[in-house]
């Protein structure tokens, strides 16, 4: 017992100290926010092919705005699954997959990309700013996940990244929360009870979707027995894509939520 109480202790303080210093090491298998950059050869389609879930769309040249023209493709990161195929199918290179972990945004259109688009998409919330940024209790709602996204939110709560120190916790009720995070294409089995967790939640309600899956339904996208996401069910504040999102990924866009500045 006591030889367990010398170990803790020399292992000293092991929370992440980020967003006051380093974000923790990404690994290199890390497949973080798309760059498009260059020039597509005339009529290629081979990333687009490539993509198993349709994420990538072909613009023709009189679609094209500006100097877009010279790299007329669209990645969709709320479709996309960040398996990098796309990546490597690009003859050209001009798909790559940096370590950029800030993928959310607070619109959905804001997740469509292109050679133009900015590094980063703006996720704060108004009402999040002037009602829970010192304390945001959440209440998670998987709707017919593979507990991927789940499991990536719940290790939040560890002592490795302890997003209890933001005054961010899951609850048990919804009545206790202030926030919804929906996990999950939300399948027709929990439709119903994402409607009603959502009834619950006292106002101002914020909702926020967590992974490909919910954003887009991901893979199950298009089958009868899933709404293609949590939008046509509730109104979403926050979207985080990934599939499944890295913890980093969610905790970013958290303390981002809340108008916290993140290096």
């Amino acid at each position: 017992m006591f030889r367990v109480l010398k170990s803790r202790l020399l292992q000293k303080h092991r929370t992440f100290k980020y967003p006051n210093g380093p974000a923790p090491h990404l690994s290199d298998r890390f497949l973080g926010r798309p760059v498009l950059s260059g020039r597509c050869p005339d009529g290629c389609r081979v990333c687009a092919d490539s993509c198993p879930y349709q994420a990538i769309a072909i613009r023709s040249r009189d679609e094209s705005i500006g100097n877009s023209a010279t790299m007329p493709v669209e990645l969709d990161m709320g479709r996309c699954i960040f398996c990098g195929a796309c990546a490597r199918a690009c003859p050209e290179g001009n798909i790559v997959f940096s370590n950029n972990w800030r993928l959310a945004a607070a619109r959905r259109e804001d997740l469509v990309i292109t050679s133009e688009s900015p590094t980063e998409a703006d996720c704060r919330s108004d009402v999040v700013c002037r009602y829970y940024r010192h304390s945001l209790k959440l209440r998670q709602v998987s709707a017919g996940g593979c507990n991927a996204c789940e499991a990536d939110s719940n290790v939040l709560g560890t002592p490795a990244w302890d997003m209890g120190r933001f005054g961010i916790s899951f609850v048990a009720s919804p009545r206790h929360a202030d926030a919804l995070l929906v996990t999950g294409p939300v399948s027709r089995n929990m439709k119903l009870a994402l409607e009603k967790t959502f009834a619950a939640l006292p106002a101002p309600k914020v909702v926020i979707a967590c992974g490909t899956c919910t954003i887009s339904g991901g893979p199950f996208a298009g089958h009868s027995e899933v709404e293609d996401g949590a939008e046509s069910t509730v109104p979403i504040d926050l979207f985080i894509p990934g599939c499944p999102p890295h913890p980093l990924t969610i905790l970013d866009a958290l303390l981002r939520l809340q108008g916290i500045k993140t290096p």
